[in-house]
């Protein structure tokens, strides 16, 4: 990892709720005293395997990535992407029950993505995943090449309108199970960098959040740039699903809602090992 000409590379998803986290430092509200913040904007599972390489000093993640990249990040305790009785969607073209899903193709956004872990939780065990951009859920689904998807993003609210049916809410089966906030994404800060910078940026993420909220018309008006053409007042409501007062910080709640997502993986043997958290607490 390393810190070219004094400027700090933050990786996160071109995606309206990230966008609109980031505001106050795109715009110099927010700033790390003598350095300059950059910005790689990747879609979130080539982050989940840029991340392996311990390369970017601030980055996004899917949750379920952090045990194989702890060695290299720590997690900060703002910036996370939570939701709380809400999740990825997994819908089909035509009508499909829960239970219908066993032995189906199922498109998934990405092998690293917290939506396929909470899939293997939850879901049938026989299906057969299909790993595809996180775009091209939906087109797998509509050509037939799978008979489900896992949509992301913007998807799992406006699943309808683009004529799939619900299958299955993967927040929802979370929090039946659970009753914790479902933690899908987290950002990390290198381990390889000081112990004051790492905090210094935690804290300047924190300020860019709070401060994005407490001026929401205009990082909405950024933000939703980046919304792929959503309609602003959906735009807004996947914003505020998931830059929240969980996303300000997970707290307790959100550390018991990491670790039982990782028990729940080494349960079901998709994981061995229980990673330690190590979390970096922003003020």
């Amino acid at each position: 990892m390393t810190i070219n000409d004094n400027t700090i590379i933050f990786g996160h998803s071109p995606d309206a709720d990230d966008a609109f986290m980031f505001y106050a430092m795109e715009k110099k509200i927010v700033e790390i005293p003598g350095y300059e913040v950059g910005h790689r904007m990747e879609d979130i599972e080539s982050l989940n395997v840029l991340a392996a390489t311990g390369k970017l000093p601030v980055t996004a993640i899917s949750a379920a990535r952090y045990p194989q990249v702890a060695e290299h990040y720590r997690i900060m305790s703002c910036g996370s992407s939570v939701g709380r009785n809400y999740g990825p969607a997994v819908v089909s073209l035509g009508s499909l029950s829960e239970s219908e899903l066993e032995g189906k193709r199922v498109a998934v956004p990405g092998r690293f993505t917290t939506s396929w872990l909470l899939f293997q939780i939850f879901g049938p065990k026989d299906c057969e995943p299909l790993f595809v951009d996180f775009d091209d859920v939906g087109p797998a689904v509509n050509d037939g090449r799978a008979e489900a998807g896992i949509l992301l993003h913007e998807g799992q609210i406006l699943y309808e309108k683009q004529g799939f049916h619900g299958v299955m809410s993967l927040g929802e089966k979370w929090f039946e199970a659970t009753g914790l906030p479902i933690p899908l994404g987290v950002d990390l800060v290198s381990r390889h960098i000081g112990a004051d910078l790492a905090q210094q940026i935690a804290n300047a993420s924190l300020a860019s959040i709070n401060y994005a909220r407490e001026h929401e018309d205009e990082a909405l008006d950024y933000a939703l740039s980046f919304g792929r053409g959503i309609d602003p007042e959906d735009g807004k409501k996947f914003v505020r699903m998931y830059v929240n007062d969980d996303t300000v910080d997970m707290g307790e709640e959100g550390r018991a809602a990491l670790q039982k997502l990782f028990s729940l993986a080494v349960d079901r043997g998709v994981l061995q090992d229980l990673p330690e958290l190590d979390i970096i607490q922003a003020n």
